[in-house]
Order: structure tokens, then sequence, then C-alpha cells
């Protein structure tokens, strides 16, 4: 059991507004430093939840930027199956998504004072399973967009058909509260290293 000290920290905690951060030292610079994230990032881990009991699914994705509000972020994944079904039957489903890079890990002279850089984010909304075909389709043009922009569609590859959307849920998560947190150590750190360490267990 937590020492009652330690336990009405951690009851202030859960009380926060989820996108508050601890480290207010290591937030982002702004709100644009988040949208490059979202941009850059290879991939996305989607966080669902059912009946108490919460799953993930790291996926491919695309962000789009909003005259008004933070953005929308598309995804797809099977036409049936855990994601799906969570959206789905929680419409408008709460949702959380989020991107992570890891930079140099940085030693110190005892582990528990190791740490590392990197640079997060961690976005809540509200999550859809998008029924219209034009929406879905504008959807994953983005998303084809942004992992073959070297191709065309017509071109190099044909569109989603009305059967190929049939085979995929395409979903919309409007993003309605977000947080970035970052750090980064000056490039003269003593020992600072990439992982895995040359010699270190892989």
């Amino acid at each position: 059991m937590a020492a009652p000290r330690h336990a009405s920290a951690l009851a202030r905690a859960a009380r926060q507004p989820a996108a508050d951060l601890r480290r207010r030292d290591r937030g982002a610079p702004d709100d644009a430093w988040i949208r490059e994230r979202l941009r850059a990032a290879a991939v996305g881990t989607l966080a669902t939840v059912r009946d108490g009991q919460p799953f993930l699914n790291a996926n491919l994705f695309a962000y789009e930027e909003a005259v008004d509000g933070l953005g929308t972020i598309w995804l797809h994944t099977a036409h049936v199956g855990r994601t799906a079904a969570n959206v789905a039957l929680g419409a408008p489903a709460p949702v959380c998504f989020s991107v992570f890079e890891m930079g140099r890990m940085l030693p110190a002279s005892r582990a528990l004072e190791f740490s590392v850089e990197y640079a997060g984010v961690v976005a809540f909304g509200s999550g859809l399973v998008v029924e219209d075909a034009a929406a879905q389709r504008h959807g994953l043009a983005l998303i084809m967009a942004k992992y073959a922009a070297h191709l065309q569609p017509e071109t190099d590859y044909e569109p989603p058909t009305d059967a190929d959307l049939a085979r995929t849920s395409v979903f919309r998560v409007e993003i309605e509260s977000w947080s970035g947190k970052t750090k980064a150590a000056p490039d003269d750190v003593p020992g600072a290293y990439r992982w895995p360490a040359t010699g270190a267990p892989t």
C-alpha cells in the first residue's frame, strides 16, 4: 500500500486534465512543434478501451491540420477487428494517440540517474469509424500521400475502389487536446551514446 503522502500525490495527479504535464519544464515549445512531430512520425499508437479493458494498436497514419481546432488523425485497420469494434461501439469513442522519438542514452554515475533524450506527443480526442465513401477516400489518400509521396494515383497505382473500401475500416480522430514533451542534451555530454551501444546486447 502506498504511503499516505505518496497516495495523496497520486490522487492529485489522477485529477489533472489528461493533457497536463508533471514536468512542465520539458513541455513542447509550442503547438507548431507538436504539429511537426505528428507530421513526421513514421508510426503512431492508438489507444481504445472497451468495458474497462484498454487496447493498443500501432499503425501508419496521417495528420491533417485544421483551420479551426487542433486537427485530425487518419488511420485504418482491418474491416473487422478489436480497434474497429471498440471505436464503432463507443462512437464517438474516447481515444488517445501517441508518437515518440528516442535520442541518445545519457549515462550517469548512479543507475537511478540514467536518462534518455526523447520527443513525444500525446493527443486526446474522439474516434469515429468513417462511413462516407468520399471521406474514406480522402483519409486514405492522405495516408498514401505521406508514405508514397513519390508515387502518383492513377499512374503508379489504382486508388481504392468500392470493393477495397468494403475491406477496410477508416478512422478519424478529432483531436481535442494534446501535449508534447521533449528532452535534449548538449552534444558534448560525456558518455552519451545511441542504443544499442557497441558490444551491448541487441
